[in-house]
């Protein structure tokens, strides 16, 4: 029997999560990346607890992930005249086995990228390849490429794993009948900021209201000489439907175009008019996702990632999944073989709890305590108690973690995803 070979369509993180964990298991694989070139492209996100495990068993530990960011150690939420509304440790901090990490988006990509290469070998990675489409036979699947060159080609294989991001060419030929890509109104403003990090040290602060907020929190590790780091903060406004207006995504803007919105957000412990005018550029998209469908997979085909499930970054794991995703694609191979069996599984275990969260994040995920205190009291308050008991809060944000998958109990009992040294099954000669 021939040796299988996985196809991946694109090479972002999710992508370069699943190559990684293909190369672990001992299933050799190719990634087709439609860019001609990698570049560090994005500021920052958070990799969860659940996402970070994943990471360590792929052997990308804390002296890499220390390199392109740090470990978060509080979650918390600030009304309008800067009180909060709710706080709480985050990652080792608060209990997990491993940490949470906030760190710049390109430079975990091109950490990936860099893993991947030096260990499968550089033509594994195909650049300025575009899978446009698939088709399936009795011998696998046939991923049809374009090329940057305006030339086309086919690849056949034993599976395709559609990695290929929110604009998916493997959905759209999978669910021809899916509606537009959905925005719901807003719109973020996002930039990075030499400053002295708050609180403790290593915050990811949200603050403001539903309907407006700031998301701040440092990337970098302080500068040991000036105090310094690299701080991410997005900027974010709700507009009525009336005046709403779509951007491209991550398009550059001018701080003009928005600052004077968070002109009086001024405290004794932050000053973001300044913040904002620190970065000198920001880069505006529209807060977007997909509906949720109904499978992931066809056949020896499969979605991952933001092919499979884009969401509102409220919940900030939005990478952490995809990670997650390429981990759990793993261990169906190893259960069931380079076959579409390990897809279906893959499938019928996270498609419908993942459509949840994503569902979830559109009413604003964790951020729907903003929302709550603004209902009852306008977002103004002098205790918090008042407005929504301890108790009230903890189950809220408790809730959300477990459908997130990353509530701490559950995370820390579990066994690995993909045990050490877990390699599947080479076939047998025919």
């Amino acid at each position: 029997m021939t040796q299988p070979h996985v196809l991946i369509a694109g090479g972002g993180i999710g992508g370069l999560a699943m190559a990684l964990t293909l190369h672990q298991i001992g299933v050799p694989c190719t990634v087709f990346e439609s860019s001609r070139e990698l570049k560090p492209l994005g500021v920052g996100i958070n990799l969860q607890p659940n996402a970070v495990r994943e990471l360590f068993d792929l052997g990308i530990g804390p002296e890499a992930l220390d390199t392109i960011g740090l470990p978060a150690r509080e979650w918390a939420l600030v009304g309008l005249n800067g009180n909060d509304v709710y706080a709480e440790p985050r990652g080792l901090d608060a209990g997990y086995n491993w940490p949470q990490y906030a760190v710049h988006r390109g430079e975990l990509h091109m950490l990936l990228a860099r893993t991947f290469t030096e260990r499968a070998g550089a033509d594994a990675l195909r650049l300025g390849c575009r899978v446009t489409g698939y088709s399936k036979s009795g011998a696998g699947v046939t991923a049809h490429i374009e090329h940057t060159d305006n030339t086309t080609s086919e690849t056949t294989g034993t599976l395709l794993i559609g990695a290929d991001g929110i604009h998916s060419a493997i959905r759209a030929q999978m669910h021809p009948e899916q509606p537009p890509i959905h925005w719901g109104g807003a719109l973020m403003w996002r930039g990075t900021t030499l400053a002295r990090p708050i609180r403790t040290g290593s915050s990811f602060i949200g603050l403001g209201t539903h309907r407006q907020r700031m998301v701040i929190y440092p990337i970098s590790h302080p500068d040991p000489e000036t105090g310094l780091a690299l701080i991410n903060w997005i900027a974010e406004v709700t507009f009525d439907e009336a005046e709403a207006r779509k951007s491209g995504w991550f398009r550059p803007a001018p701080i003009s175009d928005f600052i004077h919105m968070f002109e009086d957000w001024r405290y004794d412990w932050l000053d973001v008019p300044a913040l904002i005018s620190g970065a000198g550029e920001a880069f505006e998209n529209p807060m977007i996702d997909r509906d949720p469908v109904r499978t992931w997979a066809d056949g020896p085909v499969v979605l991952m990632g933001d092919a499979a499930h884009a969401m509102y970054p409220t919940g900030s794991n939005g990478a952490s999944q995809a990670v997650v995703d390429a981990r759990e694609i793993g261990a169906a191979m190893l259960e069931h073989g380079v076959t579409p069996a390990a897809l279906a599984a893959f499938d019928n275990k996270l498609c419908g709890p993942i459509s949840e969260v994503i569902l979830r994040n559109r009413g604003a995920g964790p951020f729907g305590l903003l929302n709550m205190v603004n209902d009852r009291c306008g977002g103004e308050f002098d205790d918090i108690d008042a407005v929504i008991p301890p108790a009230e809060r903890a189950e809220f944000m408790a809730r959300y973690q477990s459908a997130a998958g990353f509530a701490r109990d559950a995370l820390n009992a579990a066994a690995p995803t993909i045990a050490p040294g877990a390699r599947v099954a080479a076939p047998s000669p025919a």
